[in-house]
């Protein structure tokens, strides 16, 4: 009988405990989800590396084009310094908030952080001016990102379709300005927007 007893006690205990251990890690009612990592799993990094000849000495080229709120001229969208100075690492600018990460001479690297609620794509982009004679140069703009988390590989092709074409267009802004040109009047922008550039 004693036996039996301590059986079923045991038995009773065991089932309290895991109730106990359940309620722990199920959420009241009301109470906020646990945030969901931004970490992907499985990413698949791509890159895309684009470069346009200028006629302009690389250091004359970089002096036009190469602050890091120049953006906002060649890419026609706002662009204010939000943290750190213009041209340090850690500068933060307006545009997605990207951080100045890298810099040499005549060339820059930027991020975008990492975003509550939104996988995080790594995305980087490199910016350089590079002599090739003494009169003349290239700009040359390397994207690097993680598109795992588009639909297909369809959907993938069109994304870097687009980023391609947008960066182009840049390039040639670039070009344009460097060697003493001026830009067209820029399209009016569109209601819905989008996110500029980088992503």
């Amino acid at each position: 009988m004693r036996n039996r007893f301590l059986v079923v006690f045991c038995v009773a205990v065991a089932i309290i405990a895991a109730g106990v251990a359940a309620g722990a890690q199920t959420p009241a009612a009301g109470a906020p989800a646990p945030a969901q990592s931004v970490a992907v799993a499985n990413p698949t990094y791509t890159s895309i590396l684009l470069e346009i000849a200028v006629n302009k000495p690389a250091a004359e080229v970089w002096k036009r084009v190469g602050k890091y709120c120049d953006i906002g001229e060649w890419m026609r969208i706002p662009c204010t310094i939000t943290a750190g100075k213009d041209g340090e690492v850690g500068a933060v600018r307006s545009v997605v908030n990207e951080v100045l990460v890298g810099k040499t001479e005549l060339s820059y690297t930027y991020t975008q952080p990492v975003r509550e609620g939104r996988p995080y794509d790594l995305y980087h982009g490199t910016l350089e001016a590079r002599p090739v004679t003494a009169t003349t140069s290239k700009l040359i703009y390397t994207l690097m990102f993680d598109n795992s988390m588009l639909a297909d590989d369809a959907a993938r092709e069109r994304n870097k379709a687009q980023r391609t074409a947008t960066f182009t267009t840049a390039l040639e802004n670039m070009k344009t300005l460097a060697e003493g040109g001026t830009l067209a009047p820029a399209a009016p922008r569109g209601g819905g927007g989008g996110r500029g550039r980088g992503n």
